[in-house]
Order: C-alpha cells, then structure tokens, then sequence
C-alpha cells in the first residue's frame, strides 16, 4: 500500500506508446508498469529509487562502476542501478513524504467511503423483486417464438386483390403520397389531430380512410368478402393459446389486450406493419379490414402501438407490463379481489424500482405514468373489439371460420 500510495505514476504525454505492446522497464529490462518518477520502470526499480532516495542512500560499485543492469542481476550492484535511475530521468522531487504519503492514503479511503455510500443509496431490486421479473421473463420467452415459425401452419393468407376498388373500400385503407393536399388528416378524424410531439405524422404515410368517410367506418367494411379472416382466425387462437400459458392458473384476465402488448414486439414503425418472420405474415392495416375490423378499431390500435413501441421498453419492462394488465381485480369475473389488487400492487411496485435502477434517463422521465396509461387505452381498444367480434359472431358464415377458442374466449368477453 507504502509503495502505491508513495509512487506519482504519470501518464504518458505524448501518447507514443501503443497498450497493445509490452513495455520495458528503463532501468533493468523487465516488464514495465508505467511511468515511475518521471520514467518507465517495473514495480521493483521504483521502489528501489523510492527508497534509496528517502534514506539518502549512498553506493559504492564493487566493480568498474559501469554494471549492466538486467532483471536477473538488479540486486547485485545498487550503485549502477540508482546511477542508471538517474541516468533514465527518474526525480527525487516527484517522490511523496510521508505525510503526503498519509494524505493520500486518507483521500483514497475517503473518496472509497463516498462512492460506498453513493452505491448504497442507489434504488436496487431486491432478490424477491429479482426473482419475480426472472419468472415473468421466463415464462414470456417460454410462450413468445420471435422466429414466428409456427405461422405456417395456420391457414394460408389470401389478400384481395389491391387493384380491386371494392376491396380498397372495404378495408378503408389505401396508400398515398404525403405530399397530397389532404395528407395533415390521414384518417379524416379527430383521433389523430394531436399526436404526441414523438410521433411523427409520417409514420402515417401509408394508411387513409376511404372516400366514404361520410359514414361510420363501422358500416363501410364489406362482410361478404373476409378473405384474411380464416388466417387472423387461427393466429388469434394460437396467440390466446400462448397469453394462457403466460398467465396460468391467473384468474380473470383479457386475452386481447395481453395479445395487443404482445404484438409490440413485432410492431415496425417504419412502415407501420406487424412482420412476422415472411413476407407472408408481414400485416398491414388493409389485412386487418379483411378481416372483418374497422378504422374504429384499427386507428386507436396504431396510435397505441406507435406510442408503446416510442417508449423503447426493456423486455424486464414488457414482461412486468403484461403480467399488471392480467391481474386486474376489476375483471369480471375475479372472486378474491383483494388477493389480485395486492399482487397487481405488489408487480407495480417492481415495476417502478426497475425503471429507477435500470432504465437510465431521459428514458425513464414519466415512464410508469406512461406505461399505466397503455393498460387503460387497451381497456378501450378491448370494448371496441368486443363490438366488432360480435358483429361478426352473429353472421354464420364468417363466425364457422373462427376456432372453437377464439369463440369461447371472446363470447365469454363479449356476454
């Protein structure tokens, strides 16, 4: 510690040394660990100048007084070595005394103290909150494939014929240049009037509501002609299947809205498309209309999904996310109500100390606030559904292309 705390190692100034390449001690050729009193020497020539140096040393060679000093033989003749520290640049006024020795040593404990303290203050996960996210992360991964090879075994997507004028209607949703005149109001609503200063209208450029924007868009959506609803069917309930291993043996909790979090991750806002591994199951907004869904639907769905994706989560931020929207106490349904507000308190109580000690800043400025206001978007987004899904289950010929799970999962959100 005497020899660390007496040595002044400078840098070297001219930075004409490569770190990549050994350095050699100045004085006896061994390995170098920086600059020593003004030179470059091993940690044994230092403290030999160091010490000759306090004590006033005077050798005397018992030789020629021309010794060649080498790592081997440094201890046989003190007289040539010191004479070679000088020799080399070594200074007697850059060695410390011993009361500077003490300040410095006293400096270093302190400065050790502070930032022991400064560490202890800092919000942490503690091993129980830990063990929660590691269990949620798991559980997630578990039942999320982001290859998304199991797409192809659902029943092929048939896309209309985008030359068809019928089936551009239908989907009320066509694209056009932003440098059009009407482009400041791409869905010829109010909905979209005041984004948030983050998202960039251009995000838009591919999505506009169809000339019939006189009339509900509920009522514009041709359901004579759902040639993606077989598709959208079975990823539908192949995504319940994985939101019900995700939250298993969970009492009361909305599929859908769990299923919208999810399909974040597959989100572009480059073009505004969930993409799915292919081509094939890349999903734009005029997929979802031939599917029997409406602008009524799908404008609140990308405006949620653009500001979610804007909010750049952590996966441990997503996971914890999801597994709040699944136990809320509010649900129909939920018999022990204060058991679930508890441990939904208890998942947003994790939630926040890992914003606080994981997700740096500007990130983390207002983050759960944000991320809580998605859960009560998503209860919106689940009543618009919940409408939609019923207009179709009440026409036979589109509700005998649905699962048997999706009719018992979203009949059962819907009564």
């Amino acid at each position: 510690m005497e020899t660390m705390a007496a040595s002044t190692s400078l840098s070297d100034p001219a930075g004409e040394f490569d770190r990549n390449v050994p350095r050699i001690c100045g004085v006896c050729g061994d390995r170098a660990t920086g600059f020593h009193f003004n030179a470059m020497t091993c940690e044994g020539c230092k403290g030999f100048f160091r010490r000759s140096m306090k004590r006033k040393a005077m050798f005397t060679c018992p030789f020629n007084g021309d010794c060649k000093i080498t790592k081997d033989n440094r201890r046989h003749c003190q007289a040539c070595r010191l004479k070679r520290c000088v020799d080399i640049g070594m200074m007697q006024e850059v060695i410390l005394t011993d009361e500077e020795v003490q300040r410095k040593r006293e400096m270093i404990l302190k400065r050790k103290e502070e930032e022991a303290l400064k560490e202890s203050l800092k919000p942490k996960l503690s091993e129980e909150q830990q063990k929660v996210i590691d269990i949620l992360l798991e559980a997630h991964r578990k039942t999320y494939d982001p290859t998304y090879a199991d797409f192809t075994k659902f029943r092929p997507p048939v896309r209309s014929n985008p030359s068809n004028r019928g089936a551009a209607r239908s989907s009320s949703i066509l694209t056009q240049d932003l440098s059009s005149e009407d482009s400041s109001d791409l869905f010829g609503s109010d909905a979209f009037s005041t984004f948030p200063e983050s998202v960039e209208p251009q995000m838009f450029s591919n999505l506009v509501l169809s000339e019939e924007n006189d009339e509900s868009s509920s009522m514009n959506i041709d359901l004579s002609h759902l040639s993606m609803l077989p598709h959208l069917a079975d990823l539908v309930s192949y995504s319940i299947q994985k939101v019900i291993g995700f939250a298993k043996m969970i009492p009361g909790f909305s599929a859908i809205e769990v299923i919208m979090l999810r399909s974040n991750q597959s989100f572009t806002l480059e073009d505004m498309t969930w993409t799915c591994g292919s081509n094939d199951f890349k999903y734009r907004i005029s997929d979802v209309t031939q599917a029997g869904h409406s602008m009524d639907l799908l404008e609140p769905l990308v405006k949620f999904q653009v500001g979610l994706k804007k909010l750049n989560l952590h996966e441990e931020e997503h996971v914890l996310l999801m597994a709040i929207c699944i136990l809320s106490p509010d649900r129909p349904g939920v018999q022990d109500t204060s058991l679930v507000e508890s441990l939904q308190d208890r998942l947003s109580e994790i939630l926040q100390t890992y914003i606080r000690c994981r997700h740096p800043p500007p990130g983390s400025r207002l983050l759960y606030a944000k991320m809580i206001q998605k859960l009560a978007d998503l209860r919106s987004l689940n009543e618009e559904h919940s409408k939609q899904y019923r207009c179709l289950s009440f026409q036979p010929e589109h509700s005998m292309q649905l699962t048997p799970l999706v009719l018992e999962v979203f009949g059962n959100e819907i009564s």
